[in-house]
């Protein structure tokens, strides 16, 4: 049985594709492209957004998996606020410096079992600096070849303070009172900005838990007057409020840690099972991180180079449930339905199965069906600490993109 787990996690290891842009952050489109992090100031806690009144910056990373040197080259493409190019601006209006500049940090892991370069590059940076606030994607391709054809897309915001937004959540909804859902309360002033029609002119994004995949855009405000917006009893501002992740650490690959029921060696890699979960019956208190991964080891000094890969076994007992297959998602699947990370579903055990190969370090995570539910595999409950990102984009008069006017995040529950 665990050669043929081995098997099927190789399997879906070298066969990783793409989901729709839209449904997600960060993306590889190569196999060989593993554990793609965008951190804030080297803080993979943050939300990958910058303040343009702060000398932030932001840093993406990955690893290839091999040893094997690879020149490759960033392309900086400023967005609108649905991701799509814009298309009408010149480079040189959201660019300082040059683009299309080849990636020099890279290092070669060390004493590893499973072989990889770890690559790095951060903005703004000697060659390249941002001019504008709103979305950007990072496009990374192979020298010679074409950034239409990259190897992997990163994804990060910059914002301004232009729009203020006060932000409540509350779990007496429209639909439920203290049940299973929270409701998205905004107010946005506009300030000194010059919006004329706000229908027209601003755009509101709102997400839950960082999940692009299940995000509001441009929920309808019932509110306006000549100071702003607001949205109150907004059908469409209501989620589902889930239950708290689940989470593991591996620091050491000889012996289990937290969320960790064993540590085993098969060659050639290191397995670790994980404590089986079954779906939330009840609300389940727990610190965690909302999906969040850090890449870490027991040495903690050269994680990024020295830590290991581990075939992570991933385990939910239950009958098999109606609604679609279920997925192991976090942030680090990009809040995606991530092919290498569908569960299958044993008869004879009556358990969902998944082995994913994962860098050491502490993950937290949610089993979710391919329809972004959680109410059969994690249960809703209106305790539940979420965090809610408000993104507020704005395009003036005449202008040619979207900037990113205002930027909110709150965390609520019973923490």
């Amino acid at each position: 049985m665990m050669r043929q787990l081995i098997g099927f996690s190789l399997f879906l290891f070298s066969l990783m594709c793409v989901l729709p842009i839209s449904a997600q952050t960060h993306q590889a489109f190569s196999h060989q492209i593993q554990s793609v992090q965008v951190a804030v100031d080297g803080n993979p806690l943050l939300p990958p957004m910058l303040d343009m009144d702060k000398h932030q910056h932001v840093q993406i990373s990955w690893d290839e998996m091999s040893h094997d040197y690879h020149r490759y080259i960033y392309h900086v493409q400023h967005c609108q606020y649905d991701w799509t190019p814009s298309d009408g601006i010149f480079e040189s209006d959201y660019l300082s410096g040059l683009n299309d500049q080849p990636v020099e940090d890279y290092e070669k892991s060390f004493n590893t079992t499973q072989i990889y370069t770890h690559y790095q590059i951060r903005f703004p940076n000697p060659e390249t600096g941002l001019l504008l606030s709103g979305n950007y994607k990072v496009l990374i391709y192979e020298d010679g070849g074409s950034k239409d054809e990259p190897i992997l897309e990163a994804r990060f915001c910059v914002f301004e303070k232009a729009v203020s937004i006060q932000t409540e959540v509350s779990s007496d909804t429209d639909i439920d009172f203290n049940k299973k859902h929270q409701q998205v309360s905004l107010n946005l002033n506009y300030g000194t900005l010059p919006v004329v029609d706000p229908h027209q002119q601003l755009h509101t994004v709102v997400m839950q838990n960082r999940r692009w995949d299940n995000r509001v855009v441009n929920p309808k405000a019932n509110i306006r007057n000549n100071k702003g917006i607001a949205f109150t009893h907004c059908k469409d501002l209501i989620f589902s409020a889930g239950n708290e992740f689940h989470k593991f650490e591996i620091l050491d690959v000889n012996r289990a840690a937290m969320g960790v029921d064993k540590m085993e060696w098969f060659e050639p890699h290191y397995h670790a099972t994980l404590f089986a979960q079954v779906p939330g019956r009840n609300y389940r208190y727990d610190e965690d991180q909302n999906g969040v991964a850090v890449i870490r080891s027991e040495d903690d000094e050269d994680d990024a180079t020295t830590a290991e890969y581990i075939l992570v076994h991933f385990i939910l007992e239950s009958e098999r449930l109606p609604g679609g297959d279920v997925y192991v998602c976090g942030q680090w699947t990009n809040g995606a339905f991530d092919p290498s990370c569908r569960m299958e579903y044993d008869d004879m055990k009556k358990r969902y199965e998944a082995v994913v190969m994962l860098k050491q370090g502490y993950y937290s995570y949610q089993f979710v069906q391919e329809n972004s539910a959680t109410s059969r595999t994690m249960g809703d409950f209106y305790e539940t600490e979420n965090e809610y990102i408000t993104l507020v984009y704005f395009r003036a008069q005449g202008a040619r993109t979207d900037r990113l006017v205002g930027y909110s995040r709150v965390k609520t529950g019973s923490k």
